[in-house]
């Protein structure tokens, strides 16, 4: 047998030391990884309990996406007791897509109550739809059939309903004014798109039957203002707002679209100036995510002329 000795056993040595090293070295970034993770989750869980709703539902958001099961009985918590309504439906959105065949039968349970109650009693209808659809899911409900494009397949027109909007500024003179204000550009920008119309003859919400029978497809677009900050240095403010939107089906409001957008207004720093550049801005964000994003998604689900 063939011994090695001098530089060539102690080449060997250093090679088998340098792999030991990367072997290390990957088993030590694969760890920290897998600890990021855990710690991303933990701080989302923590975030659940945030007196923000926008922090609230971006958690509750955000927890879906990481897919981590370690969220299921806090989702189903928030579900039962959150404040929001956008975050019962997120929470909602999320136990349907986290629970597997995998889950443990008494989280799988608690959470499965959770989604029963809050599709018989919750207050919203909006959260009702959402932990309904979530059921059908866990369920093993068929989809309905794909056409092969996406689209609805109505083909005899679509109806856009506009929601009440909500703004929480926490300024009680502002908000209700700015809630009109969205309201208003909402129903204006879709006015804008053809074929797109917010309104029924006769003046009247349509029921599912009638859209049914009339072969249009119904939506629902609804947005909440998140914050509105003015920094003002000597005669110059700015003035920064923070939409959220959602787009969901009409009348079941069954969500499938989360939008976010933001934006900012200089100008003086007298009041005057303050108020209108909140409502600019406000105004701005609002066009952008309908027209941008709100109709383009509308025309692939139902058939835009």
């Amino acid at each position: 047998m063939k011994r090695m000795t001098g530089q060539g056993a102690s080449g060997v040595f250093h090679a088998a030391l340098v792999r030991v090293a990367a072997i290390a070295a990957v088993l030590l970034i694969l760890f920290r990884t897998e600890y990021a993770h855990a710690d991303a989750v933990d701080s989302l869980i923590g975030q659940l309990e945030s007196s923000s709703d926008k922090v609230r539902l971006s958690s509750a958001l955000n927890l879906t996406k990481l897919g981590d099961a370690k969220a299921i009985l806090p989702l189903a918590k928030a579900l039962g007791n959150d404040s929001d309504k956008n975050v019962r439906s997120a929470a909602a959105v999320g136990l349907g897509k986290l629970i597997t065949p995998s889950t443990k039968a008494n989280i799988k349970k608690l959470a499965m109550n959770a989604l029963t109650k809050a599709a018989a009693d919750d207050s919203s209808e909006f959260v009702k739809a959402q932990a309904e659809k979530a059921l059908k899911a866990l369920g093993g409900s068929a989809p309905p059939p794909d056409t092969g494009s996406g689209k609805s397949g109505g083909g005899g027109g679509i109806y856009v309903n506009i929601g009440p909007m909500s703004s929480k500024t926490g300024n009680a003179a502002q908000d209700p004014k700015l809630r009109t204000l969205m309201n208003k550009v909402a129903t204006k920008t879709m006015g804008r798109a053809p074929h797109m119309p917010t309104t029924w003859a006769g003046g009247s919400v349509p029921t599912k039957g009638q859209l049914q029978s009339k072969n249009v497809d119904g939506f629902y677009v609804d947005g909440t203002l998140n914050e509105v900050k003015v920094t003002t240095s000597g005669s110059t403010s700015i003035v920064s707002c923070k939409v959220s939107m959602l787009l969901a089906s009409f009348p079941d409001k069954s969500v499938f679209g989360f939008l976010n957008g933001g934006a900012k207004v200089q100008g003086s720093s007298s009041q005057r100036d303050i108020d209108l550049g909140m409502e600019d801005c406000v105004s701005a964000v609002m066009e952008d995510l309908i027209a941008k994003k709100i109709i383009p998604t509308i025309c692939t689900k139902a058939t835009c002329p």
